[in-house]
């Protein structure tokens, strides 16, 4: 059985699209962030991190994060998290 894949497209300043897989969302200080994975296949092992904003209408957006010290906070909390995840799997021995 496939799992089927949450992926969201997002166009930079020239207009150009990078299609990305949503791998997880975490909370942090009460901020959402979106773990984001490229599937363009030239970067595959980089995981962007965006803050998920809500505007004044109620639309979700999501924001790029700048700041270092945020950045490091929520790349901690998703290390910490999925770490849990692996933690918990059941493996099996496949000799």
């Amino acid at each position: 059985m496939s799992e089927e894949r949450e992926t969201i497209t997002l166009y930079d300043e020239e207009g150009n699209a990078t299609e990305f897989e949503v791998i997880g969302v975490v909370n942090v200080e009460d901020n959402d962030y979106a773990i984001l994975l490229p599937l363009d296949g030239e970067d595959e092992e980089t995981a962007y991190i965006f803050r998920i904003d809500v505007e004044e209408d109620g639309e979700e957006v999501l924001t790029v994060v700048e700041d270092d010290e945020e950045f490091e906070k929520v790349k901690q909390a998703w290390e910490a998290l999925s770490d849990e995840d692996f933690e918990d799997e059941n493996w099996e021995d496949e000799e």
